[in-house]
């Protein structure tokens, strides 16, 4: 997916929304690089035994770029659309009072983000402060590693307060998809995978 795919509010993008945009990008192709990574390291892994290679904490290396996989693809999900959304409630309700539960959700999602992302950091500065270290066969400081979360999260609060600041300003969610027109979209987007 390109920045061209992702909801636009109307009118010109200024820089911040370019950066914003690029920022959500970047993250999720960064997700994609290690989804790669993941790929090439099991791959590695199970041809390798049977050739007697081994790659030493191959199955550490594996987990920590899941986590990164994980984490850093959650903002561009979420701009995108894809993220998984309660809408049984929201989709219910029309004009004024649906803005409002949309940005006492937005909101609500915000405060847990923010949450989880603080305490990732902090886990991050204290690894490294402490100078934690794997257990595996490779000593990797731990920090690195949990880089990867403690960047996702962070990206991914920026995505709320982006998306918050623009549901305040009257305009309709950005990760929400627009409603089918008809039964052929319907199936369409059945058949690509979305609802």
């Amino acid at each position: 997916m390109s920045a061209a795919d992702l909801p636009k509010p109307p009118g010109k993008p200024t820089v911040v929304r370019r950066l914003l945009d690029g920022l959500y990008i970047g993250a999720g192709l960064l997700a994609g690089a290690f989804l790669v990574a993941i790929f090439a390291l099991m791959l590695g892994l199970s041809a390798g035994r049977p050739l007697g290679i081994d790659i030493p904490s191959g199955d550490d290396f594996t987990a920590w770029c899941m986590a990164a996989c994980a984490f850093l693809g959650l903002a561009h999900t979420f701009r995108s659309g894809e993220l998984i959304r309660m809408g049984l409630l929201v989709d219910r309700f029309e004009g004024r009072l649906r803005q409002v539960i949309e940005i006492s959700c937005t909101t609500l999602g915000l405060a847990a983000v923010s949450y989880f992302a603080w305490y990732a950091i902090d886990m991050v500065r204290m690894s490294w402060r402490f100078n934690d270290i794997s257990q595996g066969v490779v000593a990797v400081p731990l920090w690195i590693p949990q880089l990867g979360v403690a960047c996702g999260l962070a990206i991914l609060v920026i995505a709320f307060v982006d998306e918050l600041f623009s549901l305040l300003r009257g305009n309709p969610p950005r990760y929400e998809k627009p409603k089918p027109k008809s039964n052929d979209e319907v199936i369409e987007r059945v058949l690509q995978g979305g609802a």
